[in-house]
């Protein structure tokens, strides 16, 4: 009776306990970490982070870092948005892979799109759903003009530079032909380095269709056909199928503060980013909408 009570105490502390030790390997299968990449990549304010190398760095060193799990699983549903951080979050996962020799398994939600899908080629293997939007393998700019507007409600604006160029591509002068080579010339260069990192994670599998490299977007089941993507599936399908009936999926997360928000560099409450007002977080916001929407989301 004695014994009977001790483990009716024991086992719902151990429970509990066990929540922060995922690596433990689960009584019925293995446990295979799951890290999610979502949004647009680059573009936070600090009321809406953006998908960054500093906001998921430590859930994808605590992903990698499972000893007993047979394999890392990304989630990527992502627009797009700055190659630089697309790169780098690339780079640290392929890193991570190397260090501890996990395969790792990316799984494709709405879309991995320009950036989303130079995060997603990261992957030793790409799944996708039939109507995933996969691709769009180009750089793109966009502004607008404000010359008129401001002549015509009578504002004058100012502008002293050493320098120049240092008001290049400026929204509220006439557009300099000179300048918008320059600006291609840097977008023909960052596209090129994109191509050489689709190619060389996927060359033996890419089709030689001319369109492959244009910025063209396919839904999943063709990219699949492109050699774009690997097959159709879905995480828990797939993580079944190939580690067993009771593998369990687990996902890793930034940790969370007093105030139950996400805490680490690149969260809400990282204290590093300087203070954005509501006019900065609106416009985030809406420049993240326009990047889904061109997808049709």
């Amino acid at each position: 009776m004695a014994l009977w009570s001790l483990k009716r105490d024991i086992c719902p502390v151990f429970d509990r306990f066990r929540r922060f030790l995922p690596f433990l390997k689960s009584k019925g299968g293995p446990v295979v970490p799951v890290v999610r990449l979502q949004g647009p990549i680059g573009m936070g304010t600090p009321l809406r982070p953006g998908l960054s190398l500093s906001a998921v760095a430590q859930p994808l060193e605590k992903a990698f870092a499972m000893k007993r799990a047979p394999a890392v699983a990304l989630i990527v549903n992502s627009p797009g948005g700055s190659p630089v951080q697309s790169r780098l979050i690339f780079q640290r996962i392929r890193d991570l892979a190397a260090e501890y020799q996990k395969d790792v398994l990316v799984f494709v939600e709405d879309v991995a799109a320009s950036g989303g899908y130079m995060i997603a080629v990261a992957g030793d293997e790409i799944f996708v759903d039939p109507s995933s939007i996969i691709g769009s393998i180009g750089v793109v700019a966009a502004g607008f003009g404000f010359k008129d507007l401001i002549a015509k409600i009578g504002v004058e604006r100012r502008v002293y530079t050493a320098g120049e160029k240092k008001v290049i591509l400026d929204p509220f002068q006439d557009e300099n032909p000179e300048d918008v080579e320059y600006l291609k010339s840097l977008q023909l260069d960052i596209h090129e380095i994109f191509i050489e990192l689709v190619k060389s994670r996927r060359g033996d599998v890419l089709s030689d269709n001319p369109d492959l490299f244009t910025g063209k977007f396919w839904t999943g089941r063709a990219a699949r056909d492109l050699g774009l993507a690997d097959s159709i599936g879905d995480l828990r399908g797939i993580l079944r199928s190939r580690y067993g009936e009771k593998c369990q999926p687990r996902l890793v997360t930034m940790p969370r503060g007093l105030f139950g928000r996400r805490t680490g560099v690149g969260g809400s409450d990282a204290g590093l980013a300087p203070r954005g007002g509501l006019a900065e977080d609106v416009i985030s916001a809406l420049e993240s909408r326009a990047m889904w929407m061109r997808y049709g989301l």
